[in-house]
């Protein structure tokens, strides 16, 4: 991510964060419509969620800045994702909801170039989550790329 992507993931969040209860249930009410399965992946309260979702975004945004020390905190939000069932064929499907949940709440503030940023963002998250909870993955993108 550029420098300027940093900068507009971190200040379309505070935007996003001041709708959080907002933000998190136009989030999951999607993730449920558009990927039903994964509604067994969650048995606490969905507006609690949605609060964790959002703070948790916070911090990995604020960490932006310093991805190395960033990466435990992924590494450990990863496991725990996938104990609770999350397969890396979920995270596609869970960044464009994100994506299109941040279009929603922050309408034409969400800027093509707002949107390119967070999908950056998104992308080295989920990169970052499976390669810590599927390192055989790892070697099968690196084998397909020789």
């Amino acid at each position: 991510m550029t420098p300027h992507q940093i900068d507009l993931v971190q200040s379309s969040y505070e935007a996003i964060a001041s709708e959080r209860d907002t933000a998190g249930r136009i989030f999951y009410d999607r993730l449920f419509e558009v990927a039903p399965g994964v509604r067994a992946l969650f048995s606490s309260d969905i507006d609690a969620q949605g609060k964790k979702l959002i703070d948790m975004l916070g911090i990995i945004v604020d960490g932006l800045t310093d991805l190395e020390k960033l990466l435990p905190a992924i590494s450990q939000m990863a496991s725990r994702h996938h104990q609770y069932g999350a397969r890396p064929e979920h995270y596609p499907v869970v960044g464009e909801v994100l994506i299109w949940t941040f279009a929603e709440v922050l309408g034409d503030a969400f800027t093509p170039e707002t949107e390119t940023a967070w999908t950056a963002a998104y992308a080295a998250l989920s990169e970052a989550m499976i390669d810590a909870t599927h390192p055989d993955m790892v070697v099968a993108k690196l084998s397909a790329a020789e």
